[in-house]
């Protein structure tokens, strides 16, 4: 089967399902993807098959409520970003139960004209995930988003801070991903990032601990170092 802009969510599913490797199934297990519901495309396939049925906002809410992991994903590259309203993503973010599902999405949050005001509210969620959500969110804006002022990434080291604690593997790791991907924007964004990686790195907190040291050694690397002093 070809798929199209017109092809149905059953077209659409018919097509993952005969693609299915228990192999590929397998190996997503090993890197903690959540694959009871997987059918094993990998994402560089996926996002192939979306360039091929394009975006389609409604059609996207339907591939999202089959519950099959390749679905969802062709549903995150496939919605209309500027449709999406608060209360679609709030719907949206209450069925995220891994780690990649929510690094999926939070690139297309970003695109969103109130990704800012969710972030806030998704790092005050205790839900894994959804926290999660606010700091991979961080992470991806201080990359994709260019034109977005230093100081507006800046403003979410408090967060980062705040939720330096949380030990559990999925958030703890997004918020050191946030601080290591804020420090690394450029020269204006480095120095703040790194005195709050050098702060955590001396908390009584173990996680704390951990968050800032990983970061105070990458954002001292001669690498690190040598781009973001040619960054502006």
């Amino acid at each position: 089967m070809t798929l199209s802009p017109a092809s149905s969510v059953p077209e659409i599913v018919s097509e993952l399902k005969a693609r299915r490797s228990e192999d590929n199934i397998a190996g997503m297990t090993r890197f903690g993807i959540v694959a009871d519901k997987a059918v094993g495309i990998s994402n560089p396939d996926l996002q192939k098959l979306a360039r091929l049925i394009k975006t389609n906002h409604a059609r996207a809410f339907e591939l999202w409520a089959t519950d099959i992991r390749e679905a969802r994903l062709l549903a995150l590259y496939t919605f209309d970003a500027s449709a999406l309203t608060v209360a679609d993503i709030r719907r949206l973010v209450a069925d995220f139960n891994s780690w990649e599902i929510v690094d999926a999405a939070a690139d297309l949050l970003t695109q969103t004209s109130f990704w800012r005001d969710l972030i806030q509210e998704f790092a005050a969620d205790d839900r894994e995930f959804v926290r999660r959500t606010a700091f991979s969110m961080i992470a991806g804006a201080t990359v994709h988003n260019k034109s977005e002022p230093d100081d507006t990434l800046l403003g979410f080291l408090p967060l980062v801070e705040a939720h330096s604690t949380d030990a559990r593997n999925f958030v703890c790791k997004a918020v050191n991903w946030s601080l290591r991907n804020i420090g690394k924007r450029n020269r204006h964004c480095h120095g703040p990032a790194l005195a709050m990686a050098e702060k955590l790195a001396t908390s009584k907190d173990k996680t704390a601990r951990w968050i800032g040291k990983d970061a105070v050694k990458e954002l001292t690397s001669e690498k690190v170092l040598a781009r973001t002093a040619a960054r502006s």
